[in-house]
């Protein structure tokens, strides 16, 4: 081999170097964040005067230790992906959404409202479902969208903004909730005309799981290869890299802002028809059941990569299933599993600082080559 096709070779073998490694770090660090906040909570069970193994038992028995349980953690997983979706791809544009809640409670409402002239009209399910589908995104959309606009047309915060909508969202719901659309049957807990059985989103054939885990998959693929593997990714990354600099070369930064945050909508406000169409039947306050936010956490373990979103979601729909196991075996308020997911958030903040810190993660510079 002479000396310029080793000068050619060494440049290759280095950029594969720093990608093998950068990916490592990717995945050690949040797998690391995982443990310590696993062994954080067992110190916090100990000191309450429960028995960490126990718990932990209980916690795969309740999320994977049967078909049941595995479809269940795959049920409540669905709506996760989704979210973590919603906060995902605004955050590769530079982006802090946390608004995603809101987005689905919109959606779904945008869906159950559209629902009932349909119904009652006895248009086919064919017709209504995908209309009702895409009335949610359509007002996931639009709604975490105009958050977009603020953000670069008028300089508002996206974070706050966000936050706030979304508790205009859910204050927008339960006024038509309980008034306009308000079945007068549901005395007790107001809610919306029943779509009825045969409007039912069905499940995977040989599944206890509905069709909106398949929907998640399928578009967070669509998403990474959005985000990755087109002109459209890369110059969203570009701006979430510097938006100064990626306006300086003539990008449309704020229509890139505007339309990752009418996709991270979009996303929650399926999020909301699946919850309408597959689990309740109708709009009411069951739509406010956290995912929103749990979506945040679920962006945050995946690094925001829509791939990894998948298998983080499936993690926290187990962790989710097994509260009610937890609760009935170790006489644990419900609320024990929300207590954990805060320790891992907090874990995971502080892991952010540790990017870049270690050396066995970096690649040897030119000089350490003999």
């Amino acid at each position: 081999m002479t000396a310029e096709t080793a000068d050619a070779i060494l440049p290759a073998k280095r950029s594969s170097s720093v990608r093998v490694l950068k990916l490592a770090e990717t995945v050690a660090i949040p797998v690391g964040a995982v443990v310590v906040s696993a062994l954080l909570f067992s110190v916090f069970l100990l000191i309450i005067g429960k028995d960490p193994l126990q718990f932990w038992s209980l916690m795969w028995t309740g999320g994977f230790g049967s078909s049941f349980s595995i479809q269940n953690s795959l049920q409540r997983a669905a709506p996760l992906i989704l979210t973590g979706l919603a906060f995902a791809i605004p955050a590769r544009i530079g982006l802090t959404m946390i608004g995603g809640e809101g987005a689905l409670v919109l959606g779904g409402f945008a869906a159950a409202a559209i629902a009932i002239p349909l119904v009652s009209n006895v248009v086919p399910p064919i017709v209504t479902l995908p209309l009702m589908a895409a009335a949610g995104m359509l007002a996931g959309g639009l709604w975490i969208g105009l958050v977009g606009w603020l953000r670069h047309y008028r300089g508002v915060n996206e974070t706050i903004s966000s936050l706030l909508l979304s508790y205009i969202a859910i204050a927008i719901m339960n006024f038509f909730v309980e008034g306009a659309l308000r079945d007068p049957a549901s005395a007790n807990k107001p809610s919306t005309l029943p779509i009825g059985d045969t409007y039912r989103i069905g499940s995977i054939p040989g599944t206890d799981v509905h069709w909106g885990f398949a929907a998640g998959i399928v578009l967070a693929i669509a998403l990474w290869v959005l985000m990755s593997r087109t002109t459209f990714g890369f110059a969203a990354r570009m701006t979430g890299g510097n938006a100064r600099a990626a306006k300086a070369q003539g990008l449309p930064v704020g229509w890139l802002m505007v339309i990752c945050c009418i996709i991270a909508g979009a996303c929650a406000g399926l999020a909301g028809f699946f919850e309408v169409a597959a689990i309740h039947g109708q709009a009411n306050a069951s739509l406010v059941a956290g995912y929103g936010f749990t979506g945040i956490l679920v962006a945050f373990l995946a690094r925001q990569n829509p791939l990894a979103v998948v298998p983080v979601a499936i993690l926290f729909g187990a962790i989710a299933a097994a509260g009610g196991v937890i609760q009935r075996r170790m006489g644990l308020p419900d609320a024990t599993v929300l207590v954990l997911q805060g320790m891992l958030f907090v874990v995971l903040l502080v892991s952010e600082t540790f990017y870049g810190r270690f050396k066995f993660f970096q690649p040897a510079s030119s000089g350490d080559r003999v």
